[in-house]
Formats: C-alpha cells, sequence, structure tokens
C-alpha cells in the first residue's frame, strides 16, 4: 500500500464512527481511540471531562526542545464531533469513489484532526526533535459553536507561540489566514390571538411583525463591507384561521471587523416592534469574533509556506466566510494558521469527500509545520 492508503485505510475507522455533536458517548468513543494511542508513544495526556451533555476533551503534549525549557508550545486544535446524526452512514457510507473518499464528516474535519493526531504520534513514537514542544487539542463540540471548549481552547491559546487550526484546506490546498465572524440572534414576537373569520381585527398578527423584521433585516445587509444577515428557520402561528400569537426566527450574522459586530448587534438587539398589538424579543450576540489577518499572522504564514515549499506543495492563502475555533485564538492575538486539513469539498452536504490522494502530502506538510515551525 502506498502512504496515502495506509493513511486512508486508518482513516477509515474514524469516519466509521459516527461522532454527532450531541451525543457525548459517541464522541467520546473517538476520543478513547485517539487517547489510546497517544498514551502507547508516551504522550503526555490530561482527558478534561465533558460537561451540558457534550463529550470530553482531550490534550497531548510533547516534551519541548532539550535546551529550551522555555519556549511556549505550538497549539494544534481539532474537533472530533461531525454535524451528522445517528445513522448517516447507512445511507452515506464510508467509500472510496476514484480520487474521492465519502463519509460523514471526513472532510469537516476528520481528515484534518486525524492528521493533526498521526504528526504527533510519529513525532513521539520516532522521538523527533522539534523546535517547540506541541500541544494537541481535541474538542467534542466546535460544530455546535464549542460552548463548553471555548475556555479551554483560549486557556491553552493563552501560552502558546502559535496555533494551528486542521480544518479543510480550501481550493488549490489554501490555508486560512481570516474568516469572517458569527453572530448568532433569536428572534421572537409576541401578538395577540383572535379568530380569522369573526374577529380578524381584536387580533395582532405575529406573522406579520416577523415579515416587517426580516425585511428590515434583509436591508442590513451590506455584501460589499462583508456583512450578511440569514433568518432560517422561521416559525409561526398554529392554525390558518387563526391570527398567529407567536412567531420568530434565528438569525446568523457575518462580519469581516470588531467594529462592524458590535455595530451589528446593536442593531439587532434594537430591533422594535412595527405592528400595533405586537412586542419583539431578540437575544443573542457574537458567538465568534472575527479572524482578523494581522502582520503576525502574515508572518506566521510566510514561515508555514516556506516549509510547504520543502515537502513540496504550494500553499496559498484565503479569507474564509465559515468560522472556526480559529476565531478565537486570533481574537486574543496569538498567530493563527487555519485550513491545514485535507482538500475536498462538501462540508455538511451529501457529497462530503476529500481527494484522499493529498492525504500523503498534507501529512508531510502537518508534520513539517510542527517539527520545524519556530516562533518568536
Amino acid at each position: 500500500m502506498t502512504e496515502a492508503e495506509d493513511l486512508l485505510a486508518e482513516l477509515a475507522t474514524w469516519v466509521r464512527l459516527e461522532t454527532p455533536s450531541t451525543d457525548a458517548g459517541a464522541v467520546n468513543r473517538l476520543m478513547d481511540v485517539a487517547e489510546r494511542d497517544l498514551a502507547a508513544v508516551g504522550a503526555m495526556l490530561t482527558r478534561v471531562p465533558g460537561k451540558a451533555g457534550y463529550g470530553d476533551s482531550l490534550i497531548a503534549r510533547t516534551p519541548g526542545p532539550e535546551k529550551r525549557r522555555e519556549v511556549k508550545p505550538i497549539l494544534v486544535a481539532g474537533h472530533l464531533d461531525t454535524v451528522w446524526a445517528h445513522g448517516t452512514l447507512a445511507k452515506m457510507p464510508f467509500r472510496v469513489n476514484g480520487e474521492k473518499a465519502h463519509g460523514p464528516g471526513i472532510f469537516d474535519m476528520k481528515a484534518g484532526s486525524f492528521l493533526a493526531f498521526h504528526a504527533v504520534r510519529a513525532i513521539l513514537r520516532d522521538r523527533i526533535a522539534t523546535r517547540h514542544p506541541i500541544t494537541l487539542l481535541l474538542t467534542p463540540d466546535e460544530e455546535v459553536g464549542s460552548p463548553t471548549s471555548r475556555a479551554l481552547i483560549e486557556r491553552e491559546a493563552a501560552h502558546s507561540a502559535a496555533v494551528l487550526i486542521p480544518e479543510p484546506a480550501g481550493k488549490g490546498g489554501a490555508c486560512v489566514t481570516s474568516r469572517k465572524g458569527i453572530g448568532r440572534f433569536t428572534l421572537r414576537v409576541e401578538g395577540k390571538a383572535s379568530h380569522a373569520g369573526t374577529a380578524f381585527l381584536d387580533g395582532a398578527s405575529a406573522t406579520v411583525e416577523l415579515a416587517h423584521q426580516i425585511l428590515a433585516l434583509h436591508k442590513m445587509v451590506e455584501p460589499d463591507d462583508g456583512i450578511t444577515i440569514n433568518t432560517a428557520p422561521v416559525w409561526g402561528g398554529t392554525r390558518a384561521n387563526v391570527v398567529a400569537a407567536e412567531a420568530g426566527c434565528d438569525i446568523d450574522l457575518r462580519v469581516n471587523s470588531h467594529r462592524d459586530g458590535e455595530m451589528m448587534t446593536a442593531r439587532i438587539l434594537g430591533l422594535e416592534a412595527r405592528v400595533a398589538g405586537c412586542s419583539v424579543i431578540v437575544e443573542g450576540g457574537m458567538n465568534r469574533p472575527p479572524y482578523v489577518e494581522s502582520p503576525a499572522i502574515v508572518a506566521l504564514y510566510e514561515k508555514a509556506r516556506a516549509l510547504a515549499g520543502r515537502v513540496g506543495l504550494a500553499l496559498p492563502r484565503q479569507h474564509r466566510g465559515g468560522g472556526s475555533d480559529g476565531n478565537f485564538t486570533a481574537a486574543m492575538g496569538i498567530p493563527t494558521l487555519d485550513g491545514l486539513g485535507c482538500p475536498g469539498a462538501g462540508a455538511h452536504a451529501v457529497h462530503e469527500h476529500i481527494l484522499w490522494r493529498e492525504l500523503a502530502p498534507r501529512a508531510a506538510l502537518m508534520a513539517g509545520l510542527l517539527e520545524g515551525l519556530e516562533v518568536g
């Protein structure tokens, strides 16, 4: 077997363990596999118990350079949870179709987390000297906004020289040096119910009010400035012959800058009712701060690009609209490089896949970064 085939064979065992974010036991079964294999090569391990119904997190550390004990570690942070519910494998099984390997969560982002795990395991097994100690952090809840792991990610990042995020690579193998910030809100409308035929004017329609609010939100969109708003799902009313007493929607906000995040949060939270007899309640805020490209991030990227060249890879960079745990660490001022996983397509979609022959060069890239990157 080729190296890529060997890597794919082991990755397949990860993909065949379904790990929906909301099933702590399922995520922990894969966390057990990673913990067992890292323990076998002498990793310094800390298992952090899950909370609020989510799975555990795992921290694996390698020794630092013998003569430089004060050197800060490189943190590589990946997640094991996916958006896919139990039973998805039955209709969307792991399979190889030519250059593509399919399966739930293989692209986002079991392949990337596996590559990080594989590199750290090899460093420990082969006693490879690295310029920085390495901290591998595997978490259980990124796909739902990292509600229980964010504090752990930020704690580890605060003591690190740089952060690497093995989210999927972009087109042409591009890594990520900036991402939009994400706000999440819930808008609820309280109206007054009445009979739609005999007492129509006695009611106050929550669905009409919601329609006004959705149109007002749509008018706030400024694509040229990177400000987008999506309202979904939408709900309201009970029956066609009852004026709706309640309605609502969830709101997804994306922004490029902290300033825009603050401005748009204030505007969304400040929405007011337009239909007499209705009231509007909005709750929420920024879930992930913007990941803004800084001089330190560009410097980290240039070092990574040089190391990529040594293993025969080009490493273009891109801005990405979706968020990741890199948003948290970049906002702390820690140099963060994202999108270091495997190329492919179809995140969160039925055609999700990786270009499996890229596993070998991407493994070489990850190993090269963890072994050779020097920051500070």
